[in-house]
């Protein structure tokens, strides 16, 4: 963890507490508590064979999990500078079983291919419906929804071609996911 960590924090790489990583367009951008990380990890359980597609990149530390315990992750975040720096560090670790994005996902990420995890590490109001078609048959969705300081956690799991079960895994407090600022067109 403390390969993805700026160097101002590298001693609280291993803290339970959110580490600064810089901010898009005012917003703060953080990674996660080590705690959430590692309970999303095990909810997901991620295996040998799975694709896997996470929205909000940051530093490359999910990523980097995501990618050592499955075969390959898309990876999209919507600041250039996050996904340069998590580049960086997937390198410096020769992870290569990872494609970087810098786009919007708020809405949706349209990808060729179906996952079999998806993890979004930004809370959003509700679970969105694109991302959970977006899932294999017995693929596994991670999302946290609602408003700070109340928010849950859930694991969506597809279980037919229309049918899914969600299951409330526990009550946490992440980053709301980045709405890009729209641009109004003045006289």
């Amino acid at each position: 963890r403390e390969n993805f960590t700026p160097d101002e924090y590298k001693t609280l790489a291993y803290v339970d507490t959110r580490i600064p990583l810089g901010s898009y367009e005012e917003h703060p951008c953080d990674m996660a508590n080590p705690v959430i990380d590692g309970r999303f990890l095990q909810a997901v359980d991620v295996q040998d064979d799975d694709l896997v597609l996470e929205i909000g990149t940051g530093s490359g530390y999910l990523t980097a999990c995501l990618a050592k315990l499955g075969r390959h992750v898309d990876s999209v975040d919507i600041s250039e500078d996050m996904t340069e720096m998590a580049e960086k560090n997937l390198q410096a670790l020769n992870i290569d079983n990872v494609k970087l994005s810098t786009g919007d996902a708020s809405k949706g990420w349209e990808q060729k291919r179906n996952y079999d995890v998806i993890a979004i590490t930004a809370s959003l109001k509700s679970i969105p419906t694109s991302y959970k078609k977006l899932l294999k048959p017995g693929g596994r969705l991670f999302v946290v929804t609602g408003e700070a300081p109340a928010m849950t956690a859930h694991l969506v799991t597809r279980t037919g071609e229309k049918s899914w079960t969600v299951e409330e895994l526990f009550e946490t407090s992440i980053e709301p996911m980045i709405q890009p600022v729209k641009q109004e067109f003045e006289f």
